[in-house]
């Protein structure tokens, strides 16, 4: 490559940069470390939930130098967002991009502040992508992007930023367990939705505690999928909708709308991919005898 082709290169990293810079903020919402937050839009700030450690007192520096007091509005640890809001913010919304276009290798940049305000830059790559995706929190993500660079300390809640100058999603290290990712514009933009109306996201349980154990073969012969394990309930919360629909303590789930659990991660995704109200079948073993219940999962209680 020529070193006209780098420079040119270089200078539209910067314009890019800066261009997108201009709506990106520091976040004081916790001891020493600072995280980052994105101006999503009028009087709105999107951060990193799990950089929020205080429900009050929370302050942003904003492009310009100036500090703001700002209110949590709502956050989801499944998405790993937090919505700050404030009147009158100075700042500029975000032009944000669509991560559908991205393309495994692209060339990306990341983006956070410091304490102090000034603006701070990583750049890599897509390390990967998929389709729709649970986080281990139990959030939805319209598309799994995962980062080759370095989230610096204070980077979560800052933007993963396109060559274009658009933002493309909200960093966080908080989801990935330590490893680089980003929640694509789509999945802000729902989360956002719901949190400025309800301050929380709804989603479905069962309100059970389960524990895998072996099924013997005599007793496989009465299900139709003959598995060779289930879940046994351990727990059944008082009033929740396990209880409601007749599970109880001892029964051994064995299907899950016509398909065979053997891990408690099977269950905890067909549910958090249901929608509360919805009736689920679930097959279970109850003193070796097959039985089939229906389930309408309720909206989690918000602790």
């Amino acid at each position: 490559m020529s070193e006209s082709v780098l420079s040119k290169f270089s200078d539209e990293l910067a314009i890019a940069a800066e261009q997108a810079g201009r709506s990106v903020v520091t976040v004081r919402a916790r001891m020493r470390v600072p995280s980052s937050g994105i101006v999503w839009r009028k009087d709105v700030i999107i951060t990193a939930n799990h950089s929020v450690r205080r429900e009050s007192e929370i302050s942003v520096v904003l492009p310009n130098g100036k500090r703001a007091e700002v209110k949590l509005a709502g956050r989801d640890s499944g998405t790993d967002l937090a919505i700050l809001k404030v009147e009158g913010l100075d700042a500029p919304v975000a032009q944000v991009g669509d991560t559908a276009t991205l393309k495994l290798a692209n060339f990306v940049l990341a983006l956070g502040r410091t304490r102090s305000g000034n603006l701070v830059a990583s750049a890599g790559i897509i390390g990967g992508l998929s389709g729709e995706q649970r986080t281990w929190r139990g959030g939805r993500l319209d598309q799994g992007v995962r980062l080759d660079l370095a989230l610096y300390a204070g980077f979560s809640g800052g933007p993963l930023v396109g060559l274009d100058g658009k933002i493309l999603g909200v960093n966080t290290s908080g989801l990935g367990r330590g490893r680089a990712m980003t929640v694509p514009v789509a999945s802000v933009e729902r989360s956002v939705n719901e949190l400025l109306e309800r301050g929380y996201i709804a989603r479905p349980y069962l309100g059970i505690a389960m524990q895998p154990v072996s099924i013997p073969e005599n007793v496989r012969r009465k299900i139709n999928s003959a598995p060779q394990g289930g879940l046994m309930v351990m727990h059944v919360e008082a009033g929740g909708p396990a209880e409601k629909a007749g599970i109880v303590l001892g029964d051994v789930i064995v299907e899950l709308k016509g398909k065979p659990v053997l891990e408690t991660e099977g269950i905890r995704d067909v549910v958090s991919a249901a929608k509360v109200g919805e009736k689920v079948s679930i097959a279970v073993l109850r003193s070796g005898t097959p039985l089939e219940v229906t389930v309408v999962l309720a909206e989690r209680p918000v602790k």
